[in-house]
C-alpha cells in the first residue's frame, strides 16, 4: 500500500499530533487540505497549459462506524484553527441536499460581503459527516449533480426563482464527506461517477484505529505562525500557480500513469479515476500555497502524486467487482429438479427420495413426460415401491453406474394392468476406455500496463 508524504507545514502539524489521536494520520492530513484548499480557493488558482483553474480539493473519509472519521475531522480542525482565524467558523455549513440549496447558499453569503472591506467572498467549506442521508435525499433532484460538477470545476452557477435570479461566479465551495464503504458501493453509483458527478471527489480508505494507553492526554498545541502566514500571503491578492520546470518531467509521467492506468482498469472502476492528473496538480498547488510559493517544484509534486496515488488504489479496492455482472438465478422447473434428486441417487430414485425435495405431489411427477415410473416389490411379500427413472435420451448427465446385483421381480404399471416380468442386471464388461483431454500448459501473462504495480 502506497505511504503518502505528509508535506509542508500541515503536514509537519499532522505528523507532531498523530502519536495523540485513536485515528488515522491520513484522515487529518486529508481533511485539513480540503479546508485549507477552500479557505485559499477565493484567490488562488493553478495553472498548465495557460488554463487557471481552481485549487479546490473535495475529499471522502471512508470506513466503518468507530474508525475515527470524526476523530480525524476534529484533529484537521485543531491544526488549522488558529491559522486560518475565523474562516472556518463563518464559511463551514452542511446539510446541503439539492441543487438549488447549493447555489442558494452560495448566493446569500455572496450577498452578504458583497460590500464589506474584503470584498466579495463565495467560499464554503461543506461537510457530511453522515453523506450517506444526504445522497439518500439528493437523488430527487435531477440537478444537483450538475451544479456539484459546475462547483469543482469553478464556473457560474445559477439559479431561476419567482422572485429574482441567483447567480454565482467563481464558487469556492469544498466538500468533505464521510462514509463506510457499503454505503460507497450503494449510493455513489458508476452512471454518477462516469458523468463526473462523484469521480472529482478524493476517497480515502481509513487505517485501522490505535488505541492509547491514557485517553485523557490533550492534543498538544500547533505552531501555527507559519501557516498562518501562508495564509494572508494567499488571500492577499490573486495569485496563479504553476509548474516550475524541475517538476514538468514528472509532471509527464503523472499524466502518462492516469492515461494508462484508466485504459487498462475495467470501466466500472476507471470512471473514479479520470481525473488523476488533474488533482495531483491541484494538491501540490495547495502545497506550494502553504510554503508561499507560486511555483510547484518537482519535490511538492511527488509529494502530491503519493496522496493521488494512494486515493487511486483506494478507489479501486471500494469498487473492486463493479464491473462484475449481477447474475439473476433462475428457478428450476419442476422437471429439473425431479432429475437433479434422481441422479443424485445414481439414476434412480424412490418417491421417499423425490417428492418432499421437489414440493410436488406423486401424480405431478407422473404426469412429466421425461420421467419414468416403475413399481417395485423386493420379494413376495415386501411393500411396493415406487421408483423414478428419467427417459432415454433426456438425462442431462450420464447415471452413475449401477452395482451388480441379484435378479429383481419388477412390477410395471400399463394401462392399470400389472405385468410381472424378471430382469436380470448382467454388468457389461467391455468398458470403453476415456478418452483424457489434458489442458494446454498455462502461458504466463505479461503485464501489459507497468503501472499496475503501483495499485
Amino acid at each position: 500500500m502506497n505511504t503518502p508524504v505528509l508535506y509542508g507545514p500541515i503536514g509537519r502539524a499532522v505528523r507532531k499530533i498523530a502519536p495523540f489521536l485513536e485515528a488515522d494520520a491520513l484522515g487529518v492530513y486529508v481533511a485539513a487540505l480540503s479546508m485549507w484548499s477552500a479557505a485559499i480557493g477565493g484567490t488562488v488558482k493553478v495553472s498548465s497549459r495557460g488554463n487557471a483553474r481552481p485549487v479546490l480539493l473535495w475529499s471522502a473519509l471512508v470506513a466503518g462506524t468507530g474508525r475515527g472519521k470524526g476523530t480525524a475531522l476534529r484533529a484537521a480542525l485543531h491544526v488549522l484553527d488558529r491559522s486560518l482565524g475565523r474562516f472556518l467558523a463563518t464559511h463551514t455549513t452542511s446539510g446541503i441536499t439539492s441543487g438549488a440549496s447549493m447555489v442558494h447558499h452560495l448566493w446569500q453569503q455572496q450577498e452578504a460581503t458583497a460590500e464589506t472591506e474584503a470584498g466579495t467572498d463565495r467560499r464554503c467549506v461543506v461537510v457530511e459527516e453522515e453523506w450517506t442521508e444526504v445522497l439518500k435525499r439528493v437523488k430527487r433532484d435531477p440537478s444537483f449533480t450538475t451544479k456539484l460538477r459546475a462547483a469543482w470545476d469553478g464556473t457560474t452557477l445559477r439559479n431561476t426563482t419567482k422572485e429574482e435570479a441567483q447567480e454565482v461566479r467563481d464558487p469556492a465551495m469544498v466538500l468533505h464527506s464521510h462514509i463506510t464503504p457499503s454505503d460507497w458501493a450503494k449510493y455513489v453509483g458508476e452512471s454518477e461517477a462516469a458523468g463526473g458527478s462523484y469521480n472529482r471527489i478524493l476517497p480515502f480508505l481509513l487505517g485501522s484505529v490505535p488505541m492509547l494507553d491514557d485517553d485523557r492526554v490533550s492534543l498538544p498545541e500547533v505552531d501555527g505562525r507559519e501557516l498562518s502566514d501562508a495564509y494572508g500571503w494567499a488571500t492577499a491578492r490573486p495569485r496563479v500557480i504553476t509548474l516550475a520546470e524541475d517538476a514538468r518531467p514528472l509532471w509527464r509521467i503523472v499524466r502518462r500513469y492516469a492515461r494508462i492506468l484508466g485504459e487498462t482498469l475495467p470501466e466500472g472502476q476507471a470512471v473514479f479515476i479520470e481525473r488523476t492528473a488533474e488533482q495531483t496538480l491541484r494538491v501540490a498547488a495547495c502545497l506550494a500555497a502553504s510554503e508561499c510559493s507560486e511555483t510547484i517544484t518537482e519535490e511538492m509534486l511527488s509529494a502530491a502524486f503519493t496522496l493521488v496515488r494512494r486515493s487511486v488504489q483506494d478507489a479501486v479496492r471500494i469498487t473492486k467487482g463493479a464491473d462484475a455482472p449481477k447474475v439473476k438465478r433462475q428457478p428450476l422447473s419442476l422437471a429439473d429438479k425431479v432429475r437433479a434428486r434422481i441422479e443424485m441417487h445414481g439414476g434412480r430414485a424412490t418417491s421417499s427420495q423425490v417428492l418432499p425435495y421437489v414440493g410436488a405431489s406423486a401424480s405431478e411427477v407422473k404426469a412429466l413426460p421425461e420421467i419414468v415410473v416403475t413399481v417395485e416389490r423386493s420379494g413376495k411379500t415386501g411393500r411396493p415401491a415406487t421408483v423414478f427413472t428419467v427417459r432415454d435420451g433426456d438425462s442431462r448427465h450420464a447415471a452413475l453406474p449401477k452395482e451388480p446385483g441379484p435378479a429383481k421381480r419388477t412390477v410395471m404399471e400399463s394401462n392399470g394392468a400389472k405385468v410381472v416380468q424378471m430382469d436380470a442386471y448382467r454388468p457389461d464388461l467391455k468398458e470403453t476406455p476415456v478418452q483424457v483431454k489434458r489442458s494446454p500448459a498455462p502461458v504466463p501473462v505479461v503485464a501489459a500496463n507497468p503501472f499496475r504495480a503501483l495499485l
